[in-house]
C-alpha cells in the first residue's frame, strides 16, 4: 500500500514510524525545506510516554526530557490549592516527562529515516489539492522553487496542523481557527532549579492571569542551571497567528505581583527570560468526520485543541498507532481501515477539545478565584473541598484516556486504558 503523509511535525512523524512497524513504507512532505527544533514545553502524560516506549525510542526520549514528579496548582497569591502526583509517583506504569517540543520532533525526525530510509521525508514539498480517483488519491504537489508534480497514492494522512491543506480542502467551511479572547504568551528562562526540580506548577486566576511552570532540562548546556518552560495566559484582543511573534514581558510581570511562592521568584522569572513568544489561543471546532474517500485527517489537522491539560501532542501521537493498526488489519480495503480509525478516534477526541476549551482541570483555579472574589482564603476545604477536586481531575484524566489508578469509574469515551496498576489495567484495558 503506497501512503503519503503531508506534514513532518510530531503526529506525522509518529505516524510514520507505526505506519512502519505494521510493515508500510510511507513517505512524508513537508514544505518547509529544513526541519528545526522549534517551539517550547511540551507535557508528554504517560499514555504518551507509553507510546514512545513502544515504538522502541524510551531510552532515547529520557535522554532529551525531564521526569515530572508534582502536580501543584495555587491562587493568584500564591497559596495552594491541590496537588497530585505524576506518573509512576501516581502509580501509573509511565512516567510522565518534560520536554521541549523541537527536540522531541528532532527525535522522530531522526528515527524516521534511520528506519525508513533518506527518501521517506520529502522536504521543501506542499500539497496544493488532492483528488480522490475510486481507487487511490491523486496529490497535486509543488516544490518550493515553483516546480508542481503529481504522485498516484494509495492513501493520504493529513497530518500538516492547525493550518491543515487538507483539512481545508476537506472542511472549506470549517477550516478557520476559533479565537478564544485569550493570547498566550510562551517563552523559556535559564535559571536556578526550583523546590525538588521535578515540578509542573499551575499558577494564577485565570481572569486576571494563569501561569504552568515545569523544568524542561536540569543543566542546560552544561551550565548547572535549569531550563524553565513557562506560559501565561491573559485576556487580549485577537492578533494575527505567528508562533515567532516577539511577546514583551513587560506586560505580565504587573499581573503577579501578588503572587508570593517561598521557592520562586516568578515575577524575575519573567524578566530574566531568554525567550518570549506571543500568540492567540485558537483550536477548531470539532468535526463531523476526519475521512473523505482515502483520505484522513490526524493530529492538529483533525482536533486541534487548547494546550491545557498536556493532551494535544499525546492525542496526536496516539492517532498515529490506532490508523497504522486499522489499515494493517484491512489492507486490501484501505476506506475500512480509515473508517474503522474515526469511529475509534473521533467521538472521544471531540468530546477532550471541548474540555480543553473550558479549561479542563485548571477549571479548580478559576472555581478558587470565583468563590473568594480572588482574596486569599484561610482554610481550602471550606473553599474546594478535596473530595470535589478529586472528582474533577478523576473526570479529566478518564476523558484523555488515562483514568487514575483507584478511581474505576472514570471515562475512558473509547480510548485504549493505557495505565494503572497491573490487576486495574488487564480487566479494563481498551486493547
Amino acid at each position: 500500500m503506497k501512503i503519503a503523509i503531508i506534514g513532518a511535525g510530531p503526529a506525522g512523524l509518529a505516524a510514520a514510524l507505526r505506519l512502519h512497524q505494521q510493515g508500510f513504507s510511507p513517505v512524508i512532505y513537508e514544505k518547509v525545506r529544513e526541519i528545526k527544533p522549534l517551539g517550547v514545553g511540551l507535557d508528554i502524560k504517560v499514555y504518551g510516554v507509553r507510546e514512545l516506549d513502544e515504538l522502541g525510542l524510551l531510552e532515547q526520549f529520557e535522554e532529551i526530557s525531564n521526569e515530572a514528579v508534582d502536580s501543584i496548582f495555587y491562587n493568584n497569591h500564591g497559596q495552594e490549592i491541590y496537588a497530585e502526583k505524576c506518573g509512576t509517583h501516581m502509580g501509573y506504569l509511565h512516567e510522565q516527562r518534560f520536554v521541549h517540543r523541537g527536540y522531541l520532533q528532532m527525535l522522530l525526525y531522526r528515527t524516521v529515516l534511520e528506519r525508513l530510509g533518506e527518501d521517506a521525508i520529502q522536504l521543501g514539498v506542499g500539497l496544493e489539492r488532492y483528488e480522490n480517483t475510486g481507487s487511490g488519491v491523486k496529490l497535486h504537489l509543488a516544490r518550493r522553487d515553483g516546480e508542481t508534480f503529481e504522485e498516484d497514492v494509495d492513501v493520504l494522512i493529513g497530518a500538516d496542523g492547525i493550518k491543515s491543506v487538507v483539512r481545508a480542502q476537506m472542511h472549506p467551511t470549517e477550516s478557520d481557527p476559533k479565537f478564544s479572547g485569550i493570547r498566550m504568551y510562551r517563552g523559556v528562562t535559564v535559571m536556578d532549579p526550583y523546590r525538588d526540580s521535578h515540578t509542573i506548577l499551575h499558577i494564577g486566576a485565570p481572569r486576571i492571569a494563569s501561569m504552568i511552570v515545569y523544568p524542561l532540562h536540569l543543566d542546560y548546556e552544561g551550565t548547572g542551571k535549569a531550563l524553565i518552560n513557562w506560559v501565561v495566559e491573559t485576556e487580549g484582543e485577537e492578533m494575527y497567528e505567528d508562533w515567532n511573534t516577539p511577546g514583551d514581558v513587560d506586560d505580565l510581570i504587573p499581573r503577579f505581583e501578588d503572587t508570593k511562592l517561598p521557592f520562586l521568584d516568578v515575577q524575575q522569572m519573567l524578566r530574566d527570560a531568554k525567550e518570549v513568544y506571543v500568540y492567540p489561543l485558537v483550536d477548531h471546532d470539532p468535526l463531523d468526520r476526519w475521512v473523505d474517500g482515502r483520505v484522513v485527517l490526524i493530529g492538529d489537522a483533525a482536533h486541534a485543541m487548547y494546550p491545557r491539560g498536556g493532551n494535544g501532542a499525546c492525542q496526536s501521537i496516539v492517532d498515529g498507532r490506532v490508523l497504522a493498526e486499522r489499515l494493517a488489519a484491512s489492507q486490501n480495503a484501505p476506506e475500512v481501515g480509515l473508517q474503522e480509525f474515526e469511529d475509534a478516534r473521533l467521538e472521544g477526541v471531540n468530546r477532550l477539545v471541548m474540555a480543553n476549551r473550558g479549561e479542563a482541570y485548571e477549571v479548580i483555579r478559576r472555581l478558587v478565584q470565583d468563590r473568594t472574589d480572588a482574596q486569599p482564603f484561610d482554610d481550602i476545604e471550606e473553599v474546594l473541598p478535596m473530595a470535589e477536586a478529586d472528582k474533577i481531575f478523576s473526570h479529566y484524566h478518564g476523558l484523555a484516556g488515562q483514568p487514575r489508578p483507584g478511581y474505576e469509574d472514570g471515562e475512558t469515551t473509547g480510548f485504549r486504558t493505557w495505565e494503572a496498576e497491573d490487576s486495574w489495567e488487564n480487566q479494563h484495558a481498551v486493547r
